[in-house]
């Protein structure tokens, strides 16, 4: 994987973020084929006897990484051809598709004899700013949205860092253990992507306060006109104060009118107060790729092509 200079696709695109994952995500299994064009890098792991995308819970997407003016078809075919003497079972998690990526593996898998399925797995929240300025923006926000902003954002202190800042990040844990959200994946993981991001200047690291006393906090990162929402958490206590709001609303002026973001990425997950916030919905999706020689896979594939059909009927 060293000998490729792989190009940068966001935050989950790149060789460190993987790299992160080795620790973490189980046995890694990079697939590698390069030509004169260029290379290509399926990162996946090792999970019983198939093979998987090398993910976690923090990553929005997981899309193959390719250098710069690759073959990625071509490559991708000899790839999944060269798989099927590694497993005859391959998923693939949280592939988007506004770019064909998913479209494109699937042909890649299909044309080296696997049988595939495609389906939605996920919902990817995001808003295409547009060219609108902040004030622009925020006008077509649900009017709930803007009232709660009018009577709540001068009750708590906001600071936004463009850096990693120890004390921030402890209160955003501080926070995150006394919110309404799960517990952390994998928080040590988590703090060492924070500070890499902060190191290379695209953090953005917000606090709410009231008197002092931090009640909210959200982490969110700017890269090649994409903010990206990672993550975001507020003390229960501190519901009736609305700092969520707030704070979501200081850094959407800040990636908006500061750092000129076209695109913010709310990352997966359909939760209604995202739908406050952006504009536009795409699927992710979820290939289940099958070598059909396999008898092990048979009872598996059977239940994928029923669901297929019980999807299309549904659908009229």
């Amino acid at each position: 994987m060293q000998a490729i200079d792989l190009a940068s696709r966001g935050p989950f695109g790149r060789r460190d973020w993987f790299a992160a994952l080795e620790s973490s995500a189980g046995r890694p299994f990079y697939a590698v084929a390069a030509d004169a064009s260029g290379g290509v890098v399926f990162p996946l792991r090792r999970t019983g006897r198939r093979l998987e995308a090398l993910l976690n819970w923090y990553a929005f997407t997981w899309r193959p990484l390719g250098t710069a003016y690759a073959s990625i078809d071509s490559l991708s075919i000899a790839l999944a051809g060269d798989l099927a003497r590694q497993t005859s079972h391959v998923v693939l998690d949280r592939i988007p598709d506004e770019d064909g990526t998913a479209r494109q593996l699937q042909r890649a898998f299909e044309r080296s004899g696997w049988l595939v399925v495609r389906e939605a797995c996920d919902t990817n929240r995001v808003l295409e700013v547009g060219g609108r300025s902040f004030a622009e923006y925020l006008e077509g926000r649900p009017g709930q949205v803007r009232t709660t902003l009018k009577r709540k954002a001068m009750k708590v202190d906001v600071t936004i860092l463009d850096r990693f800042d120890t004390a921030a990040w402890e209160d955003y844990e501080a926070i995150y253990s006394e919110s309404w959200k799960p517990e952390e994946g994998d928080p040590a993981l988590l703090r060492r992507f924070a500070e890499a991001e902060g190191a290379a200047g695209r953090i953005r690291l917000a606090v709410a306060k009231q008197d002092g006393v931090a009640v909210a906090a959200q982490f969110w990162t700017v890269e090649d006109g994409v903010a990206y929402i990672h993550k975001l958490a507020h003390r229960e206590s501190a519901k009736p104060l609305s700092p969520g709001t707030t704070l979501t609303a200081a850094l959407m002026e800040r990636v908006i009118d500061g750092d000129g973001v076209q695109w913010v990425d709310f990352g997966t997950g359909d939760d209604p107060y995202k739908q406050d916030w952006m504009e536009d919905a795409r699927p992710r999706y979820r290939l289940q790729c099958w070598r059909a020689n396999d008898p092990r896979n048979w009872p598996a594939i059977g239940k994928a092509k029923l669901r297929t059909l019980v999807s299309r009927d549904s659908r009229g």
